[in-house]
């Protein structure tokens, strides 16, 4: 793999969608064991998939990986802890909130 260039590969997958009191997910599963490492992209083609409240919707599907060059996966790396935390509000309080 080249430092700066991308490559792309299609794979079979399935995906699960659940819209459950007891569990609300989206799931891909690459019917090939491919792995998603830091910095890749995933699509899913076909239409969406919509699960109505109490269903579990599984299809199989096509997805096309697209594998990050050398150097945004060495920079998803050296900045992802740092972007993760940014999503994250922390705070301690003695109110009570209703």
């Amino acid at each position: 793999m080249g430092f700066f260039t991308k490559q792309t590969e299609r794979v079979p997958c399935t995906v699960e969608i659940s819209h459950r009191f007891e569990s609300l997910h989206a799931h891909v599963r690459f019917n090939n064991g491919a792995v998603v490492n830091p910095g890749d992209e995933v699509l899913v083609h076909g239409a969406p998939v919509m699960a109505a409240y109490g269903e579990v919707v599984v299809e199989d599907r096509i997805a096309t990986i697209t594998r990050a060059s050398t150097i945004e996966r060495w920079w998803t790396r050296l900045t992802g802890d740092l972007e993760f935390m940014e999503l994250c509000e922390f705070s301690f309080s003695d109110e009570v909130t209703v």
